[in-house]
This record gives structure tokens, C-alpha cells and sequence, in this order.
């Protein structure tokens, strides 16, 4: 028992809650991923819900800070574990919380305030991750491999249909979330790139490592009127690498897919102070889905010019779309819309 190193290396041990809460000594083979929720380290009671690791953003450095609470084969404690049934978190797991969240509602909450997203993980997070995985596989032959499905929150929470049994999760090696966990009823980490993380801990890149350009505009300008929402039709390709886009369709985007980018628009006559809204669309074939947060874009003396950043990630069989809404009095012109995109393909 307890046979490798115990102390990840360069993580700080200044909360340190072992000599308050001794645990179990296991042989570790599975990783759970969580999320804490949250922004700022968590107290965790004073080590009472504690994991055995924290990874903390620190984004002027662009990379995680690490703080370990417990040794790395020594259980700890922030699964639930009812009495009379399977052990959780005595059972060879070591447990890794990630500040910040997995709920896609707090994400649009916190807005600008800076934040891991976990279905938007930066490159340098996953990077992290991935190194700290690599390390879990090279000292401790924890495996490289989940196969479980990480859902989106919130249909990860509760009976979720990839929380495992228990005679599963006693066989189980290898990585999982919260929302594996049986016994449990929480969903996070979310739509997390276990995928990702794992090839990038093997060393060997995915095809949704590379990204795809994709870049449309308009043949020439159309008339928006007032009081409607309406889906700019993209009807000129510079590049379509993804042939996500149809000819002259509204549709840049399929899931599963990340992407990043923006969209210019030149709109002429809009009155000064008036406001067109515009926002991204997701839908299933033809029909709406969700939308996300608007932008305003408000009338300038001349023509009105906006940039507009659309970077998200898109569920599968999802279709991505801008919508525009002209709130003037009058009919607009929409000069030029150009969408310039980095696309990357999921499996």
C-alpha cells in the first residue's frame, strides 16, 4: 500500500488537512474530476469535504496552482458515502477539485469576472491537467483512459444515466467526474474534455486539436427590418474548412465542435442611439433550440460599425446562427457581415 511518491510536485501544502482527518492508505487507480463552483479556494470545512488536490487559475500566468491536502494514496473526503453501501472515496480514488464551475447559468452570471468554465477549458489548463495525469500514469500506473460519457450540466446531475453502479464503479480504473460517482448526486465537472486532457497526457495530439478556418460574408448588402428576430444568411465563402456551412445558409457551425472568433458588421441607417441586438442561436435542423446572451450595437452618426466576439462550445447534432434584431422605427441595411472563425472538431 502507498507505494510512489505521495506529494505531487510543486504543490503547495499550506492547507494541509491530513493530521486533522487521517484517512484510509489505498493504492490509487482512478482520478475523479470535480469543480468547486466557485472562484477562490475553498475552506472545505476546514478539511471535512476536502479532495486531495485543488487546482487553482492563476490567468496573468496562464496556469494552474496546485494544493494538496491529503498525501496522493490517502483517501479523502468530498464524495458523499451513504453507510451499508459501496465505499467512495476510501476506494482507491484520488479526487481532484477544479476552481471554478461547470454550470453554464454561473458562467453567463459571472460574466467578465474572470473564471474556468469547464466545457471551455483554456489550452493552458488543459495542459495542466493533462501534466498532472501523465504524472498519476507514470508513478502510480493510474490508467490513461475513462470511457465514460462526461454530460453537460445540469442533465448531469442526479440520475444522470452514466452515474455507475456499484459493481461498477468496484471495477472501474482510470478517470471519471463527480457525476460517475454512485451514491452521489452531483454533476459537475460538466462537459468536461476528459478527451482532451488524456491525449495531451499520452502526448498524442487529436484531430479536434487542429483547428479549422472557416470565414463567410455577404455577396452584397440586405434590407433588416424592424421587430423581427432574423438569421443572417452567409452568402459568400472565403473558406468553409469544417463544410459545416450550406450555400447561402444561416448555419456556420455543427456540433460537437469549439470555436472562436468574430463578426464584423457595417450596418447603414441606424439612427444615432438606436439599437440592433444580435446574438448567437443554436438549433436542432430548423428548429430553435436556446439562445445566448445579446450584444447591442448602438446607431452612430454615418454608418454604425461593431465587432462582435462569438467563441463557444456547441452540443452534438446542434446548429450555431446569428440572429439579428433591428429596434429602430425604419428598415436598416446591413452593409457586411463578416465572420472570421477557428473551429475545432469534437468526436
Amino acid at each position: 500500500m502507498r507505494t510512489g511518491p505521495q506529494r505531487y510536485p510543486g504543490a503547495s501544502t499550506a492547507y494541509w488537512y491530513q493530521n486533522a482527518y487521517p484517512g484510509s492508505p489505498m493504492e490509487t487507480n482512478v482520478i475523479l474530476w470535480h469543480s468547486t463552483e466557485g472562484t477562490s479556494l475553498p475552506s472545505y470545512g476546514g478539511g471535512a469535504s476536502a479532495p486531495n488536490f485543488t487546482a487553482k487559475p492563476d490567468f496573468a500566468a496562464r496556469r494552474l496552482v496546485w494544493y494538496q491536502h491529503f498525501d496522493f494514496d490517502t483517501s479523502s473526503r468530498a464524495l458523499r458515502n451513504l453507510s451499508g453501501g459501496v465505499e467512495t472515496n476510501t476506494l482507491n480514488v484520488c479526487q481532484v477539485e477544479i476552481v471554478g464551475t461547470c454550470d453554464p447559468t454561473t458562467h453567463r452570471r459571472w460574466g467578465s469576472t474572470r473564471h474556468l468554465y469547464t466545457p471551455e477549458l483554456p489550452s493552458w489548463a488543459v495542459r495542466d491537467l493533462a501534466a498532472f495525469a501523465r504524472w498519476a500514469h507514470e508513478r502510480h500506473g493510474v490508467p490513461l483512459t475513462s470511457g465514460l460519457t462526461f454530460k453537460p450540466y445540469p442533465s448531469s446531475y442526479g440520475a444522470n444515466g452514466v452515474r455507475m453502479s456499484a459493481s461498477r464503479w468496484l471495477s472501474f480504473k482510470g478517470h471519471c467526474g463527480h457525476q460517475h460517482a454512485p451514491e452521489n448526486d452531483h454533476g459537475d465537472p460538466g462537459a468536461f474534455p476528459m478527451a482532451a486532457i488524456l491525449a495531451a497526457a499520452k502526448g498524442t495530439p487529436q484531430e479536434d486539436d487542429m483547428p479549422k478556418y472557416v470565414n463567410l460574408g455577404l455577396a452584397e448588402p440586405y434590407t433588416l427590418r424592424p421587430g423581427t428576430w432574423d438569421s443572417v444568411e452567409f452568402t459568400k465563402e472565403w473558406s468553409d474548412e469544417t463544410g459545416d456551412h450550406a450555400t447561402n445558409g444561416s448555419v456556420w457551425a455543427r456540433g460537437p465542435a469549439r470555436f472562436t472568433g468574430s463578426l464584423s458588421l457595417t450596418v447603414i441607417g441606424l439612427p444615432v442611439g438606436a439599437v440592433l441586438q444580435a446574438r448567437m442561436s443554436e438549433y436542432e435542423g430548423d428548429e430553435h433550440r436556446t439562445d445566448h446572451p445579446i450584444h447591442e450595437i448602438v446607431g452612430t452618426s454615418g454608418s454604425t460599425f461593431a465587432v462582435i466576439p462569438v467563441t463557444k462550445r456547441l452540443g452534438s447534432r446542434r446548429g450555431m446562427r446569428v440572429r439579428l434584431l433591428n429596434q429602430a422605427d425604419e428598415p436598416v441595411t446591413i452593409n457586411s457581415a463578416v465572420l472570421t472563425l477557428m473551429v475545432w472538431k469534437e468526436s
